[in-house]
Order: structure tokens, then C-alpha cells, then sequence
């Protein structure tokens, strides 16, 4: 009960402050709207160097166009999800450094909702309309024998994709609390991560793909389900059941990065200690 009350806390306090900051955002439409469609724009050069690709080649790693917009649209569209709840926590190092961090800490909120829902940005919403129109593209373009599981497989895809994007966010804003400089180390994770999963894991090496597949499972966001989908093989050797195992993954992700956070808000010593 008390865990139940503590996340329904979480929940109650990040929707006040996410809310806060959209009505500060709102103020000013034209120029939100102006951002967003700026963001929109600047997102989708990422796919237009994968169109200039597909200029000079038929297909990478065997993958097709269609299929790679698919990776793409599946990777972008559950990153933008996450980057939008929880994309602020990339600046929390800073947040000690400057001893703000401190602030939250005597507030009568959870820190972690606190942290996300911190400079809430509805302009983020234009890399999941990038994402989400690249992969409505691909669903109609990719040449696949639909059947029901395969269906089902894209949105929870998506929704798991997010979920472990998530995690890798809560657990990289854990270990700036120990290392305060290290928010590009997050990001070498969270936005390196979209990107290498736009491309298909036949173009990397075995190794790579190993550890994000077993160490840091970004490849259930899409390269393992995906490879069900597309009716291609997955680089190394996965029984069968693997493309189904995204939420189990995600809600394991979550689970430690839970516990991360948890080990790192105990750890923390105030800037002026």
C-alpha cells in the first residue's frame, strides 16, 4: 500500500508541474507552435541522410528502405515518448553543481517527479510526429505478411521501446549523482542509442549487437521484435520466444532503475557538504 501511495504521489506531482509548464509554454502560442515545427524539422534531417543514403544504394545490411524506416519510425517515435516525460533529467549533474538539486530535496514531492517533469517541453512532441509519420510511412510501404501477433507486435513495441528508453533516463541521471560531469555519458546512451537502432544490426559487429541485446537491451525497442516483424534473421542466435519479451524487459529496466535512483538519492551529499 505504501509503495502504491508513493507512485500515486509521484504521479499527482508530476502531472502539476508538467502542467505548470505548459500553460508557461502556452503563453506565447505562436512561438510554440513556431518551435515545434522547428524541432519537427531539425529531427527529421536524420531520415533525410537516410533518404540521400538510399540515393546511391538499394539497400544496407540487406534492409530495405521500407524496413529501415520502420526501425527508424518504431526507435524515434518511443525515444520522443521518453524524451518527452523524462528528457529534462539529462541536466540534474548540473542541477548539484549549482545546488538547486538541494531545493527539491526539502520539497514535500518525490525527487524523481520532481526531476521529469522539470522544464516540461511540449516542443518535443515534433520528434514523435517525425517518428510516428516515418513509421505510418513504413507500415503501408514494408513489404510483410501481416498476421496478429506481427500487428500486435508495433505498438507494444512502441510503448515498451519508451518504457526502456525511460529507464536508461532514470538510471543515467542516478549515476550523475555520483559522477556530476557525466551527463554526455547519458547521452552517449539515450540519443546514441535512438540512433544506433535506426540502422539495422547487421550492418554492426557481433559484439555490439551482443551488448545491446544482452548487457544493455536496446534492441528489444525494435531490432529484436522487428527481425519477427520483417521476417529477417537477428544477427546472433535467439529462441523464438524473444520478440515477445519487450515488456518483460521494460519493466525490468524500470525495476532497476528504480533501485539506482534509489542507491544514488541515499548516496548524495549536499553541494555545500
Amino acid at each position: 500500500m505504501g509503495e502504491r501511495s508513493a507512485l500515486l504521489e509521484g504521479l499527482r506531482a508530476y502531472r502539476l508541474i508538467a502542467g505548470m509548464w505548459v500553460r508557461s509554454s502556452m503563453t506565447y502560442r505562436t512561438s510554440f507552435i513556431v518551435t515545434v515545427f522547428g524541432n519537427l524539422l531539425v529531427t527529421g534531417l536524420d531520415f533525410v541522410g537516410i533518404l540521400l543514403m538510399f540515393s546511391q544504394v538499394d539497400s544496407l545490411g540487406g534492409w530495405s528502405l521500407p524496413e529501415i524506416a520502420f526501425l527508424y519510425g518504431l526507435s524515434v517515435t518511443a525515444f520522443g515518448i521518453a524524451d518527452l516525460v523524462l528528457g529534462s533529467m539529462d541536466v540534474l549533474g548540473a542541477r548539484m553543481r549549482d545546488g538547486s538539486f538541494d531545493i527539491l530535496l526539502v520539497r514535500p514531492a518525490p525527487v524523481l517527479a520532481q526531476v521529469g517533469a522539470d522544464r516540461f517541453a511540449l516542443r518535443r512532441l515534433g520528434r514523435i510526429t517525425q517518428g510516428a509519420v516515418v513509421l505510418g510511412w513504413a507500415l503501408v510501404s514494408v513489404d510483410v505478411d501481416w498476421s496478429v501477433p506481427k500487428a500486435l507486435l508495433v505498438p507494444v513495441m512502441v510503448v515498451s521501446g519508451a518504457a526502456i528508453f525511460s529507464a536508461v533516463f532514470v538510471a543515467g541521471a542516478a549515476f550523475q549523482i555520483f559522477a556530476q560531469d557525466a551527463a554526455e555519458v547519458q547521452n552517449a546512451f539515450t540519443y546514441g542509442g535512438t540512433t544506433l537502432l535506426q540502422y539495422p544490426p547487421s550492418v554492426f559487429g557481433k559484439d555490439l549487437v551482443r551488448g545491446v541485446t544482452f548487457m544493455l537491451p536496446l534492441a528489444f525497442v525494435n531490432w529484436v521484435p522487428a527481425a519477427y516483424v520483417l521476417d529477417r534473421p537477428y544477427p546472433i542466435e535467439l529462441p523464438g520466444w524473444a520478440a515477445f519479451v519487450s515488456p518483460l524487459v521494460a519493466v525490468a529496466c524500470c525495476v532497476l532503475a528504480g533501485m539506482a535512483w534509489r542507491v544514488g538519492l541515499r548516496s548524495y551529499r549536499s553541494t555545500g557538504s
